[in-house]
């Protein structure tokens, strides 16, 4: 909660959030029609590839599928990285003395790590339990938390402080830039929905499965968080106290004031988020491996022949899992040498996801304007005016975000708190772009139809 705390306060929070799942369910419906004509394991970099000419397949499928996988590699460290600082938020609240050390967090963060790479590697068979137990987890631990904070906070704050509430701490002189860098915290939260399309080829309908699994983790979980939202809104102690926690983290001192300063109680509901983020990181990596396998059956990366082997006996792509690990695992490197590491993960996340959604979502709008014969539409279809109004809001709040995430948190930057997701964004623009200039364009067709 820290970025829109930091960025807008309340109003930030809670209109940004609001915007964020407008956005985010446009977008779902955009790809959603997508993977209910082409669905395969590819998602993005798949969609784009069957919706362009054949002059431009190879090339636009291929940048797609380098910006998906890097949005996935992000995620995927996303949920550790939480897990991991507050860890040592926790160890803080209950051991003042205690110094913060970031290499601990990333320790932490390996740790969970090599975890997810255990049970994805030789606990596939009971990789579906697993993801029904997080799914039980994740509701119970909402109504576990709602049911808290709407009963033990000691005091509660009016309703203008709720809806009307603004504070600008970033250092931005505008304020319109500072509420939307707050919208970092919404637009995070609500990504990642594409998951269903790189498990597509697991499922038994994937055309009418895929999409609903889509929109409906948008519905749900954007009413759940919305609800709890307001709750600790109402409930939360001051700006400037959530900010100030020697934990480092906003939502540990809520919760600790919340159960007036008591230290078991705040640890017990911050560990509902540990846990979640912790088991989370199993699916997150299984739904990386897969995408860069499946990038790598089309020929995309380099030894691609390596990465697109599957384990004999679990069918599981050993090969890509160990090296999206190991990736994973030098990303957290960025945890010892800046402070911002973090934040920029996130932002990486937003961006990069965001930016793999545009490839599709603009093809699908051309094509329904310039040449809709050409769309063979799958069981789940909008008309073209709903079709149109939600492709144009996807391709609004993309670019919305996109613009704003990319630059600095607060100011003045400086090497440590400065936002490098734009850094590693160009990066990998780069290198993607010297990939397709040396070998790229004379190997790889883009992305083959598989059901």
């Amino acid at each position: 909660m820290g970025a829109s705390l930091v960025s807008g306060g309340p109003v930030s929070l809670l209109y940004g959030f609001i915007l964020a799942v407008i956005g985010n369910l446009a977008t779902a419906i955009s790809l959603g029609e997508a993977a209910s004509m082409y669905p395969g394991a590819g998602g993005q970099y798949q969609f784009i590839g069957e919706m362009s000419s054949a002059k431009f397949k190879p090339i636009l499928s291929f940048f797609s599928g380098w910006i998906t996988l890097l949005g996935w590699v992000a995620l995927t460290a996303s949920a550790p990285y939480a897990a991991g600082n507050l860890i040592q938020g926790l160890a803080s609240l209950s051991n003042p003395d205690l110094e913060p050390e970031r290499y601990r967090t990333t320790l932490l963060y390996v740790g969970i790590l090599l975890l997810s790479f255990c049970f994805n590697q030789w606990g596939s068979r009971i990789l579906p339990l697993l993801e029904n137990l997080i799914m039980t987890l994740h509701i119970l631990f909402f109504f576990m938390i709602l049911i808290a904070v709407c009963i033990i906070p000691p005091k509660r704050h009016s309703a203008s402080f709720v809806f009307t509430e603004f504070q600008n701490n970033s250092g931005w002189e505008n304020n319109g830039v500072a509420w939307c860098l707050g919208m970092l915290t919404s637009a995070y939260i609500l990504v990642g929905y594409d998951s269903a399309t790189h498990i597509s080829e697991e499922l038994s309908n994937p055309r009418t499965g895929v999409p609903r699994a889509m929109v409906g983790s948008i519905l749900i979980n954007g009413t759940m968080g919305f609800a709890l939202l307001i709750a600790i809104l109402f409930g939360m102690p001051s700006i400037q106290e959530a900010l100030s926690s020697s934990t480092g983290f906003p939502i540990i001192q809520i919760f600790y004031y919340m159960t007036r300063e008591n230290a078991a109680a705040a640890s017990a509901m911050t560990s509902t988020i540990i846990i979640s983020a912790s088991l989370a990181t199993v699916g997150l990596t299984a739904a990386t491996s897969r995408t860069l396998w499946a990038f790598a059956r089309d020929g995309g990366p380099p030894f691609h022949s390596w990465l697109s082997q599957l384990n004999a006996r679990s069918r599981v792509p050993t090969n890509a899992l160990i090296l999206i690990t190991v990736v994973l695992a030098l990303l957290g490197l960025l945890n010892i040498a800046s402070t911002a590491a973090f934040g920029a993960i996130l932002s990486l996340t937003v961006v990069a996801l965001n930016l793999s959604y545009l490839f599709p979502v603009v093809a699908i709008l051309y094509r329904r304007l310039r040449t809709p014969e050409l769309l063979i539409w799958g069981p789940w279809k909008l008309s073209k005016a709903s079709g149109i109004v939600a492709n144009i809001i996807s391709i609004c709040w993309i670019l919305f975000v996109t613009a704003f995430l990319l630059l600095p948190a607060s100011k003045p930057v400086t090497a440590l708190n400065m936002n490098y997701a734009s850094a590693v964004l160009g990066a990998v623009v780069i290198f993607a772009a010297s990939d397709w200039i040396l070998r790229g364009r004379r190997h790889y067709l883009g992305a083959m139809m598989r059901e």
